[in-house]
């Protein structure tokens, strides 16, 4: 066995072949599961003349039904769990901030299978035993922060809880303990960067090497100005907590060419966002999962919302997918022009006296929509500066989306945050 592959878990040494079965037979239990325990899925399943052994191959995923974030909030709280309320070991939450939240349950094994699915991710992203990681994720009912954190402690690491917010203090905890890996969002991580440079101290003589992002979508330019400006290895890591939380895929450190999915515990489709049809690999659409070995909380075909493609593995036997380009609910129409974050965060990156810190707000003027762009100026950035790049981010907006916005240059540090997270879309238009 070569050094490289002693470095892999019996699941991610499986051959295709293998692994083809191993994701059968996990999903015919999991439909099993599911239909005898979840009046949801049993009248979901009957509806569409379904039952659990209809399922013969992996191609028959696609006869079943989706679940949507609205069924999981229509039954909330514990509606969609398939185990007694004696058996759960902890409850996650999203924020709610768009109606009810959707709670998420955990026994005992999917914990401890959650936190192997972490650690391995953290490997994969060049992690190893020993080494100590600085937590930045939110703690609480986020799942970012526990989920990275009993991961770490799985691989055999020292974990600094730091969680998000008192960015100074983070500062001051990353030169004192010297941690090897960040795990943290990019955008706060951008943050943490900034506030580097205020204290006159050189983000790239700390002792970080690894940076581990996720929570947010985030461009190859983002990527490029972490790496430059910290001197580290960036890598993504994908999860939602309606599936389980972070440790769904990750970006292999040696090939960052994408997000290996761990197949072995989820089953990825891709599909057309508007017709739900089933999409050939490689082909652009919404990322539909299904989990393999949940106990509590089983999902069948849960319709994510967010966008990419399907790719071969690399550096895993697993295959990939593309950094999420966007999410298909957060596409701005705007006078017939479809519109993504991204697309600014890219336009934002390349733009000299700004901060990659933005943010969309829509408002109505008359019958038509409006589109404002909110970004932070750099610390120190001129007046003139400021007034230079504002007129550069509405020319790029309308060269290159073909619709015309307006800019607005605001003081660092100024935009709403959550969870280490600034809230990328605000809709001010009458209902």
């Amino acid at each position: 066995m070569t050094e490289a592959s002693q470095l892999f878990d019996a699941g991610e040494r499986l051959d295709a072949a293998a692994l083809r079965a191993l994701q059968l037979e996990r999903l015919q239990n999991t439909l099993r599961h599911a239909y005898d325990h979840v009046p949801f899925y049993r009248q979901a399943f009957d509806k569409a003349g379904l039952r659990p052994q209809d399922c013969r191959s992996l191609d028959d995923l696609a006869r079943f039904p989706f679940t949507t974030k609205a069924d999981l909030r229509a039954n909330y709280p514990y509606g969609m769990f398939a185990v007694p309320r004696d058996r759960i070991r902890r409850i996650h939450a999203s924020s709610g901030t768009t109606g009810r939240p959707t709670v998420v349950g955990y026994t005992e094994n999917d914990l401890s299978l959650w936190a192997d699915m972490v650690a391995r991710a953290i490997r994969a992203a060049g992690g190893r035993p020993g080494d100590t990681i600085h937590v930045a994720y939110g703690y609480g009912l986020f799942t970012g922060g526990l989920g990275a954190h009993y991961g770490a402690e799985r691989l055999g690491c020292t974990v600094v809880p730091a969680s998000g917010g008192m960015t100074a203090r983070q500062v001051q905890l990353i030169r004192d303990l010297e941690p090897r890996i960040i795990m943290i969002t990019p955008s706060y991580m951008l943050t943490l960067l900034d506030e580097f440079e205020r204290q006159g101290v050189d983000p790239r003589g700390t002792s970080l090497r690894i940076g581990i992002f996720g929570a947010e979508p985030w461009t190859e330019g983002m990527r490029q100005e972490i790496e430059e400006r910290f001197g580290i290895d960036a890598v993504d890591i994908y999860g939602l907590s309606e599936v389980i939380g972070p440790g769904v895929a990750q970006e292999c450190v040696e090939t960052k060419d994408g997000l290996h999915i761990w197949e072995d515990h989820f089953c990825p489709e891709v599909v057309d966002p508007v017709t739900g049809e089933v999409l050939p690999e490689g082909a652009e659409g919404e990322l539909v999962l299904t989990s393999l070995t949940k106990e509590a909380m089983p999902v069948i075909r849960y319709r994510t919302r967010d966008l990419t493609r399907l790719l071969p593995g690399t550096a895993r036997v697993f295959r990939r997918m593309r950094k999420i380009t966007g999410r298909s609910d957060d596409m701005v129409i705007l006078r017939g022009v479809n519109l993504f974050p991204t697309q600014i965060e890219e336009i934002v990156l390349r733009t000299p006296g700004v901060a990659p810190h933005f943010q969309l707000r829509l408002t109505r003027e008359g019958r038509l929509d409006a589109l404002t762009v909110r970004v932070e100026a750099r610390p120190g950035a001129t007046p003139e500066a400021r007034r230079e790049a504002a007129r550069a981010v509405a020319a790029a907006v309308k060269n290159g989306i073909g619709v015309s916005v307006a800019v607005e240059i605001v003081e660092p540090e100024s935009l709403e945050r959550s969870v280490g997270k600034i809230r990328r879309i605000v809709d001010l238009r009458p209902r």
